[in-house]
């Protein structure tokens, strides 16, 4: 694993967007891995380097996560700012590492390069997105335990513990904290759930405090922009189906079973319409899936090996 940094451009000057890559930076097949709204790109560390022999993986942390520069504006969190980052991400992955000057043979190399994008949550939200556009570069997508409709019962819980709690006196009791809020994750060893925490928390001279801004649940772009997100109306939660619906590439749908964000009769509906999805749901789980067991890991692999022969 590599940690690597690029430069974004915003209202307050540059500001520093930092990923983790995993695996040779010589492989075609990317694979992007996108965290949940107060999580980071350290989520994933299990999943990627479980992919890494044969995807290289970047995991980004979004603006005002994990040790990605927080926002001066707060204002500005928000889905377009994601979008526009994660753009940036895609462009220094996928950019030829070599002189313009190229042989032909060359060339065709870089323009074989495919994108697979595992999103959690607000990653996954990030991924439909994009791969709603036109001329999407995301050639298969994996949604972990998200969706097009996301109720709003489920956004109070979000708001519930977002931002309401940043320090903590010791490791211990921050890891305490990353357990009760995370509970719903699955059930993890001790040595998942010390992963997950140390990642959690940065350490200052009075403590420890969590590795997100806490102003991404004060700003419209927080818990709250979820419910404004083009223009849904609060009370219905977010209604993407019209994203949805532009969806072409093959997707996989992982759904805890007792998840209250992606519901089971919304991962029914995904999977008749739209890129009509396979779905896949984990008893015991909520709220999302760790990635972190070897069959949840082996399921999204033999996904993408599977797309990938297609």
């Amino acid at each position: 694993m590599h940690t690597h940094s690029l430069l974004a451009l915003g209202r307050s000057g540059f500001r520093k967007l930092v990923y983790q890559e995993w695996g040779s930076p010589k492989v075609r097949r990317i694979v992007i891995c996108v965290h949940g709204l107060t999580r980071n790109g350290r989520d994933f560390d299990y999943l990627a380097k479980a992919l890494s022999s044969r995807f290289r993986v970047i995991c980004p942390d979004m603006a005002g996560r994990g040790d990605s520069d927080w926002l001066t504006h707060k204002e500005d969190y928000g889905f377009a700012l994601y979008q526009s980052d994660a753009t940036l991400v895609l462009a220094r992955v996928t950019a030829p590492r070599r002189p313009l000057m190229l042989p032909w043979r060359r060339i065709r190399d870089i323009e074989s390069v495919e994108i697979d994008w595992i999103g959690t949550s607000m990653g996954g939200l990030i991924g439909m997105m994009l791969a709603s556009q036109s001329e999407s570069p995301i050639r298969r997508l994996v949604l972990n335990d998200v969706g097009p409709l996301v109720p709003w019962q489920a956004l109070l819980r979000l708001k519930s513990y977002v931002g309401k709690r940043s320090r903590f006196a010791t490791f211990e009791e921050a890891e305490a904290y990353v357990r009760d809020v995370c509970e719903t994750f699955g059930t993890l060893t001790d040595s998942q759930w010390r992963h997950l925490a140390t990642h959690s928390v940065r350490r200052d001279g009075d403590g420890y405090y969590l590795a997100y801004d806490p102003a991404i649940s004060t700003s419209p772009a927080g818990v709250n922009e979820f419910a404004n997100l083009l223009g849904a109306e609060a009370m219905r939660g977010i209604d993407l189906w019209s994203v949805w619906d532009r969806i072409k590439c093959p997707t996989l749908v992982l759904r805890g079973a007792e998840s209250d964000l992606l519901l089971a009769r919304t991962a029914r509906e995904m999977s008749e319409r739209g890129p009509k999805a396979k779905v896949v749901e984990f008893p015991g789980v909520g709220h999302a899936p760790a990635l972190m067991s070897d069959s949840q890991i082996g399921i999204i692999r033999n996904f993408l090996e599977e797309a990938r022969h297609e």
